[in-house]
């Protein structure tokens, strides 16, 4: 068997370094908000290259304190991609903005980003693109447009840390950047968590005052705020795996080129690289119209793969208003399949995949 990802073999890796700063953070006896969690933080703004990184509860979290902390709120439109997991959406929909879909590049999967501009209105605040599969999106496009605009940017980081844009990571480019810790994620932890980047004090201040129950003291509280804290325990685990990041990152690099050379002469798509733009291959992603043949065969033979994401958000059924086609959007769902994508993949493991699928379409 072939998995999507082998959490246990990442594990076995470092289980004594992650096991003993489990134990120094169970046996200090500080649980919330401690010495990890300020560590982490620290770590990950040096990493990324922002000022201000805030741990919180989750990715879903990130996005929705972010969205809060730039004013985002009733009567707003927030410019984003159907073709992401829902989190994007719901945050959205959580601070009680409506979001506007655009249509995305079928060769980047991320949102297409000379068409924004033609889906402003007066009531619109903010776009939030989204790094999707760990490729960075158009971002001197979006900034160009929000900054004539007076709109406010925040990106959807959850699988693209320690991607880059031409030299600037992914959740420093915008006024905001929103992480996952999900244990499958390229820096995952061993439950959930988050994390918020930012170069403004201001939203800084504003999203640790939003985590803790809108605490600026402790119990005065000026605003409702939010029980959103990365665990102390987490942040431990996350601070190990942390310094190894730009190595599974590496790998993951690995593992793509060399599925490129493995399915180069199959009638099928393989992932685009962007000129100037770091890919950290949270997932592989082709394109084919044979995909549920293919993923069937896999499946038959014990090799996993994953749908991402096959009904679009504008399609879901929480949607009650009439909604514009987007025809690249709804193509790609219907022939995107990821393959099995985790630094420990080896060179046998991705022939026999690239073998697998021969036998569908070679």
């Amino acid at each position: 068997m072939i998995p999507m990802v082998d959490l246990k073999g990442q594990y076995a890796d470092i289980a004594g370094e992650m096991e003993a700063a489990v134990l120094d953070a169970l046996r200090s006896g500080v649980y919330i908000l401690g010495p990890n969690v300020q560590a982490l933080e620290k770590e990950t703004a040096e990493y990324l290259g922002v000022e201000h990184a805030i741990g919180v509860a989750s990715g879903t979290d990130a996005l929705h304190l972010a969205l809060l902390a730039a004013g985002i709120g009733s009567g707003d439109e927030v410019i984003t991609t159907s073709f992401t997991f829902v989190a994007t959406t719901e945050a959205i929909h959580y601070v009680g903005a409506t979001p506007v879909y655009v249509d995305i590049d079928p060769d980047t999967f991320n949102i297409d980003a000379d068409l924004i501009e033609t889906a402003i209105t007066d009531a619109t605040r903010a776009i939030l693109p989204v790094h999707l599969y760990g490729l960075p999106a158009q971002m001197d496009v979006i900034m160009d447009i929000a900054e004539r605009h007076n709109l406010v940017v925040i990106e959807d980081c959850a699988q693209s840390i320690g991607a880059d844009f031409r030299g600037q990571t992914t959740g420093s480019i915008g006024l905001a950047g929103c992480f996952s810790f999900y244990p499958s994620k390229n820096l995952g932890c061993c439950g959930d968590g988050g994390l918020v980047t930012t170069n403004s004090a201001d939203v800084a201040e504003k999203i640790r005052i939003l985590r803790t129950h809108g605490m600026a003291r402790r119990y005065h509280h000026d605003v409702i705020g939010y029980n959103s804290r990365l665990d102390e325990l987490q942040a431990a685990i996350l601070r190990i795996k942390l310094k190894r990041l730009d190595q599974f990152n590496e790998r993951r690099r690995r593992v793509a080129a060399l599925y490129d050379e493995a399915l180069a002469n199959l009638p099928l798509k393989t992932p685009r690289l962007v000129d100037r733009s770091t890919h950290v291959f949270h997932q592989y992603t082709i394109l084919t119209p044979e995909r549920d043949r293919i993923a069937e065969h896999l499946h038959a033979r014990g090799v996993a793969s994953m749908i991402y994401f096959p009904v679009p958000l504008h399609q879901q059924g929480f949607v009650t208003t009439k909604q514009p086609t987007l025809p690249h959007t709804e193509r790609v769902a219907q022939e995107c399949l990821s393959l099995p994508m985790y630094p420990e993949l080896n060179e046998v493991q991705i022939e026999a995949v690239a073998d697998t699928i021969r036998e569908c379409v070679g």
